[in-house]
Formats: structure tokens, C-alpha cells, sequence
């Protein structure tokens, strides 16, 4: 122990040191050889030295502040937890998460210069007899997480992209990097080329803010090279699913604080909880960033906040369909891969719909399922269709065709007091939608109508069909255009709302939806010219398109032969999969 003790000290003592004699200038063309000149002098001006890092292996608290102690440092206040160093940790050692104690001090140094630097120590706290000494020799031995670090000066976009791109022409090459949720900081680690002069093969960028868009690409190139970690983490996702719907299902969010930490024997006791393992399920959610730790217990964060029951936008139910029914049928998508066939049905013995429909907490789930995407309406009751039906002299009525429990249309006719609405649904679905019209105040100027797509009534004006459409197969489709068709008036607009497939393949949450509605319910998503050609077959047109968030799009048509064009947003809430 002592001898042990004697060592961490001695490699913290020399990374003080190492803090102390170098500086931003000095330091830069030493880890990325040939960096000099007028570049030197931009990239130190728009970044700078910052620390240096040691990961340590204290026993426990006491002998960390005795470390410390011993190298004149003063931890200021207590360890923080470390999100992105347990992460890689547990990869590299193939150990869950939650049994890594690693916690972040970081107390000040003052280098030869006179700035104010520090020490980031990383501390993994190595019980005797817990079996992790074996990792902390290998991390002795290994150094994978010693490296010096940069805070960016300016946290912009393209004066990160001009530091990594500059750091990647000296050899520095992705490592690695994570959004730390507990500090609000993005960190893009760097190896840096094996030509360097220093004993430091990693390098940091640090910058405040969430900067996960530009870490993905960073991310990808560094999963690239290290391919075997790329589909462990791709493994693992059925953990991350059951994680999400074990804390809904036990009412944990529910039960905890934004603001303040909670004890995990407090939270326990309130959602009737064994401590310890509740305790390790939290830990894994600080780790995909729905929880916080603080001094006082877990937390919720942004994205925790909208697993509450009551939260505005809630998404409890999503996590309940997508780790309950869904799961299942998911867990049998070969035999729709092998056969066509709907995975839902060969696990349930009927279709999705009549599923749902038959068992009255299911459909309501269901249902809510469906407005937690609520966020995709936002600009719908703006899109120009319904502002001109808004502004009739007649007035103007809008129907909504699968409408769901009314979430979309409810929003169309707060936003526009002087329309009128018809919601065409099932019976089920027609009575969780007038309760909603009631509680909102808009059920005197909304018809509501049971029925199929066959009853969908004549006379509108603005007729809409929200993920509707991608649950059925083209013959289908058409049939449903074709009774759309049939009642609208020559004057009348269809506001389709749909993810879409992108034409170049790029990232796309339709791409992961397509593979949703072929598993549960066979249905798919379709590319803008597809849908163009279904339209087309229901003597319809296709005038615009607008986009909407989480990548849906609100596709403007009207009767062939009245082809006019106004244009822009939409979407909408349907008898559809979520």
C-alpha cells in the first residue's frame, strides 16, 4: 500500500512539473512537430494551454487527499464524476460503467509564466479486494488517459473546425471525446504523432457548450479506425432501451428533481427500489446524459426532464411502447427480414392496430405515444395553406384524417380561432380527443366523426394526413389518396405529413422509422419522387415541401387539374406508428 501510494505521488508530482515549465507556444510544437511560423501564432491564439492529466488509483478518499497532499495541491472541493474517462474505461476493459468509481479534481497550478493552469486528475477508486487492481495496472502501464489539454478560446464552430483541422495537418489523429453533462463542456481528444517530444501521446480540446453536432464526425472518424469498440457500443443498445423504459416504468423521473440531487435511498424508498441497483441504473443514465450526479444524489437533466409524466412535450410513453411492445417485435425482425411478414404479428397473432385497439391502456398508450412527437407540429399552424384557410372571408374548415387523439389539430385551431375542424378516427381514439377539445376549449368548433378512410368526408377545405401514410404499402396508400381525392373540393389542399428518405443517403432519422414500419406494422418510408408517383396515381400533385423537426416534412398537394402553389410546413398526429 505504501509503496503504491509512493508511486501515484511520484507520477503526479512530475505532471505538476510538467504544468508548471511549459506554455501554449512551447508546448504545441513539441506535441505536433513542423507546427511553426505564422500558424503557431494562430492556433496559440486561439487556443490554450490548460492542464495536464493523470489518471490515479487512491483506495479511497482519504488516501486521494493525501496524494494531493503530498504534491501541494489543494482539491478545492470534491470529486466530480467523470462521464467520457469511465466510458472509455469500461470499453477498454469490457466492465459495465457502473462499477468504475472515477471521479475529476482539479486543482490550480501556477506555471513558469505566471497563468493559471491545473492539474486534471482523474481518480479511480481501487477498494482493496475489488478486482480492479488488474485495470489499474494495465492503465499504469498503458497511460491511455495522461494527456495535455487545450481550452478553446472562442467556442465557435469554425474556429473549432480551423483547430481540428489544423491539429490533423501535424499528424494529430481522433481519439475519442464525449459531452460531459455535468459541466456543459464537449471534449475532442487527439493522438498525437509518434514523432512528438514529449511523453504525452494524447492531446485535448476543451470547449464550454454542447458541441455534439461537430463531435459526431470526430467521433466517426475515430470509430473508423478502431472498429472492434464501433460494434460493442452498437451491442449495447438494447441496454440503453431497457435502461430508459425501466426508469419510466418505475416512476423514477417522476420522482426526482431537475434542480437538485436526490439520494439514491431517498428515490428508492420512493418508487419501491433496492438502493444498490437502483443506484447502478442511474449511473448508467449519467453516462448517456439523461441523469446528473451532484454532491446530493441524481438529478435530472433537459433530456431526463422529458421522461416525466407530466412534462410538457413528455416522452414516458415512447419509452414505454419502444421497451414493451416494440421491443419484442423487434427482437423477432429477421422473420420479417426472412419472410416479408410483419414481425408484430407473428409475435402478437394479430395485426398492430387491432393490438392496440382491443386493450384500452395499450390504445391509449398508444396514442400518447404518437403526440410525444409533438415537437415535429410546432410549425404546422403556420405553414401558409392554413394561414389563407385562416383568413377566408368564409371561414374555413380543416380535416384531419386519422387524427389520432386531436394533438395536431388542437394546435391548428388554437392558432387560428376563426377555423373549424373534422376529426375522422377510431372509436377509441374519437373519445380521448373530444376529452382533449373539452379541456382545451376548442370542442364547439370541431366535428367529431368515427370512422375508416373511406368515410372521410366531403366539403373541406384543408385536408391532412399525418403519419398516415408510411404505415401501409403502396396499393393501400393509393386507396387512401383516392378517398382523400374523391371528397376534396376543387379549391382544397392535402397537407401530407412524413418523414422522408433523403435521396443521398445521408443520416436520417426515416432511415431508422423504415426499418420501424416494415418490423411493426409493414408499412415504410418513401423518398420525395415516391411519393410524388403515389400522388400522382390518386390524380393528385405534388406543389411543395417544407421541412420539419426530428426530419419530417410537410408535403403540399392538390387535385391535379387545380394545380396552384402556395407552400412551406406541416405535420400531424395519425392512426400511425410512432
Amino acid at each position: 500500500m505504501i509503496t503504491t501510494l509512493s508511486g501515484e505521488t511520484s507520477r503526479l508530482s512530475a505532471t505538476v512539473d510538467f504544468v508548471q515549465e511549459h506554455d501554449t507556444t512551447t508546448l504545441l510544437p513539441l506535441l505536433l512537430p513542423g507546427l511553426d511560423g505564422p500558424e503557431l501564432r494562430s492556433v496559440a491564439e486561439q487556443c490554450r494551454f490548460s492542464h495536464a492529466a493523470l489518471l490515479v488509483f487512491p483506495s479511497d478518499d482519504r488516501e486521494l487527499a493525501a496524494m494531493l497532499a503530498d504534491c501541494g495541491l489543494a482539491a478545492g472541493a470534491p470529486p466530480r464524476p467523470s462521464v467520457v474517462v469511465r466510458e472509455r474505461l469500461a470499453l477498454r476493459h469490457r466492465r459495465p460503467a457502473a462499477e468504475l468509481d472515477v471521479g475529476i479534481l482539479r486543482p490550480r497550478v501556477t506555471g513558469g509564466d505566471g497563468a493559471r493552469r491545473t492539474v486534471e486528475v482523474f481518480a479511480l477508486t481501487v477498494p482493496p479486494g475489488s478486482g480492479l487492481e488488474a485495470i489499474a495496472a494495465a492503465e499504469r502501464e498503458g497511460q491511455h488517459e495522461a494527456h495535455v489539454a487545450f481550452d478553446v478560446v472562442a467556442p465557435d464552430p469554425l474556429v473549432l473546425r480551423g483547430l481540428c483541422a489544423s491539429f490533423a495537418r501535424y499528424g494529430a489523429v481522433p481519439d475519442g471525446g464525449g459531452y460531459n453533462p455535468h459541466e456543459n463542456g464537449t471534449v475532442f481528444y487527439f493522438g498525437t504523432p509518434a514523432e512528438g517530444k514529449t511523453g504525452y501521446r494524447r492531446m485535448e480540446l476543451y470547449v464550454p457548450g454542447d458541441h455534439r453536432d461537430l463531435l459526431a464526425a470526430h467521433l466517426d472518424e475515430y470509430r473508423a479506425r478502431h472498429p472492434a469498440e464501433t460494434v460493442l457500443r452498437l451491442l449495447t443498445g438494447a441496454w440503453t432501451t431497457q435502461a430508459l423504459a425501466t426508469f419510466v416504468r418505475l416512476r423514477v423521473p417522476d420522482a426526482m428533481d431537475g434542480e437538485r440531487g436526490t439520494p439514491t435511498g431517498e428515490l428508492a424508498r420512493r418508487v419501491g427500489a433496492r438502493p444498490e441497483n437502483l443506484a447502478t441504473l442511474l449511473r448508467y443514465l449519467v453516462m448517456l446524459g439523461a441523469v446528473a450526479e451532484d454532491r446530493d444524489g441524481f438529478r435530472l437533466t433537459g433530456p431526463g426532464r422529458l421522461l416525466r409524466g407530466d412534462a410538457p412535450g413528455s416522452m414516458r410513453a415512447l419509452a414505454l411502447m419502444y421497451g414493451g411492445p416494440f421491443y419484442r417485435s423487434f427482437g423477432e425482425l429477421g422473420h420479417t427480414v426472412r419472410t416479408g411478414e410483419p414481425a408484430f404479428e407473428h409475435v402478437y397473432g394479430e395485426n398492430h392496430f387491432d393490438h392496440f385497439a382491443r386493450d384500452p391502456h395499450l390504445a391509449d398508450l398508444f396514442d400518447q405515444s404518437m403526440a410525444a412527437g409533438s415537437a415535429m407540429f410546432d410549425p404546422v399552424p403556420a405553414h401558409p395553406v392554413l394561414t389563407a384557410a385562416a383568413g377566408s372571408a368564409a371561414g374555413a374548415t380543416v380535416v384531419d384524417v386519422a387524427g389520432g387523439n386531436g394533438e395536431l389539430l388542437g394546435r391548428v385551431l388554437a392558432a387560428h380561432p376563426r377555423l373549424r375542424g373534422i376529426l375522422l378516427e377510431r372509436p377509441h381514439a374519437v373519445a380521448a380527443a373530444r376529452h382533449r377539445f373539452e379541456q382545451a376549449g376548442h370542442d364547439t368548433r370541431c366535428t367529431f366523426l368515427t370512422g375508416d378512410f373511406a368515410d372521410v368526408p366531403a366539403g373541406g377545405d384543408v385536408y391532412v394526413l399525418s403519419r398516415v401514410l408510411h404505415d401501409w404499402d403502396d396499393e393501400r396508400c393509393r386507396e387512401i389518396l383516392r378517398h382523400c381525392a374523391r371528397a376534396m373540393p376543387a379549391h382544397a389542399d392535402l397537407l401530407v405529413i412524413e418523414r422522408v428518405l433523403p435521396d443521398d443517403g445521408s443520416v436520417s432519422l426515416a432511415t431508422a422509422w423504415d426499418l420501424h414500419m416494415m418490423c411493426n406494422v409493414g408499412g415504410r418510408e418513401r423518398r420525395f419522387d415516391h411519393y410524388a408517383r403515389l400522388f400522382a396515381d390518386a390524380g393528385l400533385t405534388l406543389v411543395d415541401r417544407s421541412p420539419l423537426p426530428l426530419d419530417g416534412y410537410v408535403l403540399h398537394v392538390r387535385k391535379a387539374q387545380a394545380v396552384a402553389a402556395p407552400a412551406t410546413t406541416s405535420s400531424s398526429a395519425p392512426l400511425g406508428c410512432p
